[in-house]
């Protein structure tokens, strides 16, 4: 809610949370472009495709296409596309779901365990390399202030 005078101008408070803001949304959309354009140069891949597998990597016997959707918050379709360039790739497999004709769980393979890997091991490097002007101190401060972060009426992930 924001705090207006008499004469309708919003407080310097105000202005101040409005600029934390964009500097997040800043920052954030610099980082994800940098991400974006490091996966393509150098694994011939994108985010979206890196997400689905960071999704698989975490859950050894895999998951319904439903629930993977689920996790990465985007339709069944749009998952659908990645998974089979993935299955393509030799990357995941299908494995049906006993007594569910329809269901079908998505699981990494052996050579997309190992290649997940890797690709994880170098993203968590170009993040490091990204907020190395951070010091130790500061990053545990940030992260604090982040973990105590509430949104009104967001919704907890």
């Amino acid at each position: 809610m924001s705090l207006v005078d008499e004469t309708g101008v919003t407080d310097e408070r105000d202005k101040q949370r409005l600029r934390i803001w964009l500097r997040l949304l800043k920052i954030s959309r610099q980082m994800e472009a940098e991400i974006r354009e490091r996966l393509r140069v150098e694994f011939a891949t994108t985010l979206p495709r890196f997400d689905v597998l960071a999704a698989l990597y975490r859950e050894k016997d895999g998951m319904k296409m439903s629930a993977l959707s689920a996790a990465l918050m985007v339709s069944n379709g749009n998952v659908t596309g990645i998974v089979e360039r993935l299955v393509t790739d030799g990357m995941v497999v299908r494995v049906p779901v006993s007594g569910d004709r329809r269901a079908m769980i998505v699981q990494l393979t052996d050579k997309g365990r190992e290649d997940f890997a890797h690709m994880a091991k170098v993203h968590e490097s170009w993040i490091a390399s990204m907020l190395d002007m951070l010091s130790d101190q500061d990053a545990d401060v940030l992260v604090d202030l982040l973990d105590n972060m509430q949104i009104k009426g967001a919704k907890t992930q």
